[in-house]
């Protein structure tokens, strides 16, 4: 009797370890630990949270988190306008009107009430589209979302069971809240550019080619290289995660990444289309920045203006 009860005692000094290296892993040492999940913790919560899988359809359809909703698209490209190769500016990108994201966030069974979480995987594009996934909803006026750190690698990683079925919740009537001040506007940023407004740190997460104008854009050249007047810092987006993991860096990395800013100030993000910059506004809030935002329109826009003052 008194072996099986320090065996009991063990296996329990056991479980609380393994539990205590889990929190640690996910949560140590970030302002907002809530905001990044495990598999562990969507597993626990199945049925209650809602999971969207912003990946690509093949991507969905070839596996995803057993319960996951997919939009059709990625979330980039289902939760934004973009004006294609035929449009003005290839890949343009800019907020969707409230009544627009309303359906489409209704069709999908999402209420505004229940926790959503977003997932991308090891790909770049991936796991950039997620950040779109929860800055959009933020912007919207979600109250509860978050991100599965390491996405569909964590996931597969961790034994879980993965389904090819696609899940459809019952539609809903979603209500959406905007919250304009985490969207910054042309118009702030060129007062910042301009010196007409201060104390406001403008963040290029672009890479230091694109910074600097050797680089105008990446698939497609932006009209003007350089970057915006009285940019604050360039860091460069792939040091916000882990390109081989898709996990976001520990928060003693981000923390050396943003050794140059002010958590207390308002802080904008851009990057080319805005799609980097929505993973680092997500980061900013993991880390507790106290006003963060980002510029949607970025630097494809940006330069298209010849009317706006560009740095090289």
């Amino acid at each position: 009797m008194l072996k099986n009860v320090k065996r009991l005692r063990l296996l329990s000094l056991i479980i609380t370890i393994l539990f205590l290296v889990t929190a640690q892993a996910y949560g140590a040492g970030y302002a907002n630990p809530h905001l990044l999940v495990s598999p562990a913790d969507i597993e626990k919560n199945m049925g209650k949270w809602i999971v969207l899988d912003c990946r690509p359809t093949a991507a969905y359809n070839e596996g995803h988190i057993p319960g996951a909703i997919h939009l059709g698209d990625t979330c980039s490209r289902a939760l934004r306008d973009i004006t294609g190769p035929a449009g003005h500016i290839a890949d343009m990108t800019e907020m969707k009107r409230q009544g627009e994201i309303e359906k489409i966030l209704g069709r999908a069974g999402i209420s505004p009430d229940k926790t959503v979480v977003v997932y991308g995987d090891e790909v770049d594009a991936n796991t950039q589209s997620a950040g779109v996934g929860f800055f959009v909803l933020e912007y919207w006026g979600h109250k509860d979302v978050r991100f599965l750190n390491g996405g569909m690698n964590a996931w597969r990683g961790a034994g879980m069971k993965v389904e090819t079925k696609p899940t459809k919740l019952p539609a809903t009537k979603y209500k959406a809240n905007p919250n304009p001040k985490i969207l910054a506007t042309t118009d702030e940023v060129i007062k910042i550019a301009k010196g007409e407004v201060k104390g406001v740190q403008l963040v290029d997460y672009r890479t230091p080619d694109e910074y600097s104008g050797k680089t105008p854009g990446r698939r497609v050249s932006a009209l003007r290289g350089g970057h915006i007047p009285n940019t604050t810092v360039n860091i460069n987006h792939v040091g916000l995660y882990d390109k081989e993991t898709g996990k976001i860096k520990t928060a003693a990395e981000l923390e050396k990444l943003h050794a140059k800013l002010d958590k207390t100030k308002r802080t904008i993000g851009y990057c080319r289309t805005g799609t980097r910059s929505s993973l680092a506004y997500f980061v900013q809030r993991l880390m507790g920045f106290k006003d963060p935002a980002n510029y949607q329109d970025s630097w494809i826009y940006w330069s298209s203006r010849e009317d706006l003052p560009i740095a090289r």
